[in-house]
C-alpha cells in the first residue's frame, strides 16, 4: 500500500526483523528506547491475522518489553496498539520513567517536564543485541 507510512520506511532504524515483522526504534527524541513492533504486511486489525501470526506478533512484543526492562530498567513499560492515524497493525513499546516529560500521563498526553530521561551512548547496539538473543530462543511449550 503506497500511502502507508509503516509499509516502506526508508532509513528507519531496524533493531530486529524476520519475514513477518520488525522491531524499530521510533524517532521520539523525548523517549530513548521507544520501540515499534510492525507487521511487515499491510494488515488493519489484529483479528485480521491468523491465530499463529497473532501469537508470533505478541511473542515479539513481549520480547521487546523484556529487552527494554533488562537494558534500560524503566519504572514502567507502556504497551499500545492504536492504529487510529495509521491503520496498519503495530505495537508501541515504551519505556517510562518517573522523570520523563509526560509521566504519569501517556506519552501523547499533557507534557509536565521539559527534560527527557537520560540514556547510555550505546543504547541502540545493546537493544539490538539483546533483542536478537531474546528472539533466537525457541518459544516455550505449554
Amino acid at each position: 500500500m503506497g500511502d502507508c507510512p509503516l509499509c516502506d520506511v526508508p532509513g528507519e532504524t531496524v533493531l530486529w526483523q524476520d519475514t513477518f515483522c520488525r522491531v524499530i526504534l521510533a524517532d521520539e527524541a523525548d523517549y530513548p528506547g521507544f520501540l515499534r513492533v510492525i507487521v511487515n504486511a499491510h494488515v488493519k486489525e489484529m483479528s485480521d491475522l491468523p491465530a499463529t501470526d497473532q501469537d508470533n506478533l505478541m511473542r515479539v512484543v513481549f520480547a521487546a518489553e523484556a529487552v527494554l526492562r533488562k537494558v534500560m530498567q524503566p519504572d514502567k513499560i507502556n504497551l499500545a496498539s492504536l492504529g487510529n492515524v495509521v491503520p496498519h497493525v503495530h505495537w508501541h513499546v515504551i519505556p517510562r520513567y518517573e522523570d520523563d516529560p509526560h509521566f504519569p500521563n501517556p506519552v501523547w498526553g499533557a507534557r509536565l517536564r521539559d527534560t527527557p530521561h537520560g540514556t547510555s551512548a550505546n543504547l541502540l547496539e545493546r537493544l539490538a543485541a539483546t533483542l536478537s538473543q531474546q528472539l533466537a530462543r525457541a518459544p516455550e511449550k505449554e
